[in-house]
């Protein structure tokens, strides 16, 4: 990677400007995007509970909803929901926070059909949507980008990529999360990156052509950091890991990842300068981008032979906590790659996030888990059923955790007083 002074200065400030320009923020407490505020799992200024108890941990309000992968959004006042009806239908919907009760509701055309040896996993939609304050930003499955008044529901504008840019559609779908810096969205869709201008819809620019249906189309979720004094893009394709100028597109360095199939599913993780990324089929792998001001592929700090899936990872005190292609749960020392300890199996597929001490799990099976954040060793606090299957990212605000299931949408409520003792 370049370091800032050989840059243009004007490329510098154009990549500075995004993270300055916001017309509209989400509220501390609002999970506003994939995988929350800072789209790393972490929750600043709450505690979790305990224990996982009904006494602990009490559900507010329950509502049926059709199939879907699509984590909640949630505000001070409000929940924007997604999901795939008779599969014909995308439907959002906006709901009351305290009750659950519709406010308003928005569709439109949208299914497709996955390959056989990925039916199991439907053909609903899969993208988390992204909000900024003011607008509401969501993916469809046939590769598409509405943009929504999180108000009203109105319709502000909307992207078919495959009509707009010719391009095969993704055969298992959209299944990248958008990413909000500034005035634009950054979106894995079109057989690329694509950045669109939030207001008005139009597309900025396009880049890391991936070809597109079978065996383009990204699974991964594009990462915003800096890196090395750097504003960058870190994004993982099916096959490289690549730091991009927001500003242009331009690429700052690349590094191939190995994995069967393409398979590159979890969103990479930043601590300071490093980036973690694993992969089904491949290894995990901690990088440093370079700092020559040359183009250049990134130094490889370690390798460890556990393989990720779709799971996204949580860093935590220094520590990789991830789970696993074979459905083990696994910690490994950041600085040394050195692996601490492994579990047992569980489902396949766990959403997590963390208050920095514990952290919460959503088991694909529909078990939530309580778990010490413990180096040293798997430390399972409490365990409770709260669905029958679950591949939806869980959210957090305040007290109170949301739950999408693939039938339903619920709201938990712990109890601070037990958190304060």
């Amino acid at each position: 990677m370049q370091s800032p002074l050989p840059f243009p200065l004007a490329s510098l400030i154009l990549a500075l400007i995004p993270a300055l320009t916001l017309a509209a923020d989400p509220g501390p407490a609002d999970w506003s995007q994939w995988r929350g505020p800072n789209r790393d799992g972490l929750i600043k200024g709450t505690e979790f509970p305990d224990s996982l108890s009904d006494q602990s941990l009490t559900q507010v309000w329950k509502i049926p909803l059709g199939p879907g992968y699509s984590g909640p959004i949630v505000t001070a006042d409000r929940v924007f929901v997604t999901e795939t009806i008779d599969e014909k239908m995308e439907v959002v919907s906006a709901l009351d926070r305290a009750t659950g009760k519709l406010i308003w509701k928005q569709e439109w055309p949208g299914a497709m059909s996955v390959p056989f040896f990925a039916k199991a996993n439907g053909d609903w939609i899969r993208a988390t949507p992204a909000y900024d304050g003011e607008r509401l930003y969501v993916a469809g499955i046939r590769d598409v980008l509405v943009c929504l008044n999180a108000e009203s529901g109105e319709v502000l504008w909307r992207i078919d990529f495959v009509e707009k840019l010719k391009t095969p559609p993704p055969a298992f779908g959209f299944a990248s999360s958008p990413l909000i810096v500034g005035d634009a969205v950054y979106v894995q869709a079109g057989g690329g990156l694509c950045k669109v201008d939030k207001l008005t819809g139009a597309i900025k620019w396009r880049a890391l052509d991936d070809g597109g249906g079978m065996f383009g189309s990204a699974f991964s979720s594009p990462y915003y950091a800096t890196l090395n004094g750097v504003p960058q893009l870190i994004v993982q394709t099916r096959t490289t890991l690549t730091g991009v100028n927001p500003a242009d597109g331009a690429v700052y360095w690349q590094q191939d990842i190995p994995a069967f199939r393409g398979m590159n599913i979890l969103t990479p993780t930043v601590h300071e300068n490093s980036v973690f990324t694993s992969s089904y089929g491949g290894k995990s792998f901690l990088y440093t981008p370079d700092k020559s001001g040359e183009s250049a592929a990134p130094e490889e700090i370690w390798t460890n032979k556990a393989q990720g899936y779709m799971s996204s990872p949580l860093i935590i005190d220094g520590f990789i906590y991830l789970h696993l292609r074979n459905q083990r749960f696994t910690c490994i020392d950041l600085k040394t790659g050195e692996t601490r300890w492994t579990t047992t199996p569980y489902g396949k597929y766990w959403s997590m996030v963390t208050d920095g001490d514990k952290i919460l799990a959503l088991d694909q099976t529909g078990d939530l888990l309580l778990i010490n954040a413990n180096p040293e060793k798997f430390e399972l606090q409490d365990r409770r059923k709260v669905a029958d299957d679950s591949w939806a990212h869980i959210a957090v605000s305040g007290n109170e955790l949301f739950i999408r299931a693939l039938d339903h949408l619920a709201v938990y409520r712990w109890n601070t007083s037990d958190t304060e003792k």
